[in-house]
């Protein structure tokens, strides 16, 4: 049997994947799957770099703006709406696009991974938030790698929500977080296009897309966000450019110096992207659109799909 194709986007944060994926879906009858974490959130638009709504108007999009910013949403339930949305794309005779650059979203949803189904303990999650108070959260984070290296070099320090969900599972499993990430069968005919750029070009290109998000409002989108009662601890405002714009409006920080501070976080974060998406990776098509237009990409999936290549 046939399995469903499925068009997969990837690269670094600012390459270009946005308006790719938009001309590929406009020629190709596609729709776009977001799979990228920051554009779950309902209000939080400049600071993630979200789609506008006249783009949004050119293809059908599913997976942004569908919780608030004081909600989370599991790897697991992630992964059943993705697959939901895939299935209606397929069933309306159309081409599904997945476009992002969050790893483990991506591969939960094209590997077909079995979160780890732990039930989520406030007690524990209270006091490992005490811990990583006292302690710091690269304290955390150390002792996630003296009990799980391979799962500690995929989470970010700074992300202490995610330090903390991995040795909740470790506690209460007594079994690695890294090991209890299995994956099925592939669930799709998948096509992956990896786009690429020179490094120097591709912070260029952040730092102009910061200074358009101060330019476009961001300062004010986040004070927006804590006048209606957003705490600033929440997870989703520690992105970047949330706790920056917070610290600029609380004074503990200057513009210019929340800038940097955006610059150097964003440039980690493209060298943590490169470590899920392998330019020497054989199942990903690499492009430059700097260097290849849009037609060559198209034609690449055009011949993947006639051809049935996996």
């Amino acid at each position: 049997m046939t399995k469903p194709p499925v068009i997969l986007i990837v690269g670094p944060t600012a390459v270009g994947k946005t308006e790719l994926a938009l001309r590929l879906a406009e020629k190709l009858t596609g729709e776009i799957v977001s799979v990228d974490s920051r554009l779950f959130y309902r209000g939080m638009d400049i600071g993630t770099a979200k789609p506008s709504q006249e783009e949004m108007a050119r293809a059908p999009h599913h997976l942004i703006n569908i919780v608030n910013p004081d909600e989370t949403l599991s790897l697991a339930v992630f992964q059943q709406m993705a697959r939901d949305a895939i299935a209606g794309i397929h069933e309306c005779g159309k081409l599904p696009f997945l476009v992002g650059g969050t790893g483990q979203y991506v591969r939960a949803v094209t590997q077909g991974w079995s979160p780890p189904e732990v039930t989520p303990s406030q007690r524990m999650r209270d006091e490992l938030g005490r811990m990583k108070e006292e302690r710091g959260k690269e304290w955390l984070h150390e002792k996630l790698r003296m009990m799980d290296e391979k799962a500690a070099e995929k989470i970010d320090a700074r992300n202490f929500r995610r330090t903390i969900r991995a040795l909740e599972v470790i506690l209460t499993t007594g079994r690695r977080f890294s090991e209890q990430r299995g994956s099925g069968d592939l669930p799709y005919q998948l096509i992956t296009v990896g786009l690429t750029r020179p490094r120097e070009e591709l912070y260029q290109r952040v730092d102009e897309r910061i200074e358009k998000m101060f330019a476009d409002g961001l300062l004010d989108e986040v004070k927006g966000l804590l006048d209606k009662g957003y705490s600033p601890a929440l997870p989703s405002m520690s992105a970047i450019g949330y706790r920056e714009c917070v610290g600029v409006i609380k004074g503990s920080m200057t513009l210019e110096q929340a800038k940097v501070e955006m610059r150097r976080a964003t440039r980690i974060f493209v060298r943590r992207q490169g470590n899920w998406f392998k330019e020497s990776d054989p199942g990903i098509k690499w492009f430059d659109p700097s260097l290849a237009d849009a037609n060559k990409i198209e034609a690449f999936i055009r011949n993947s799909l006639k051809s049935g290549v996996l």
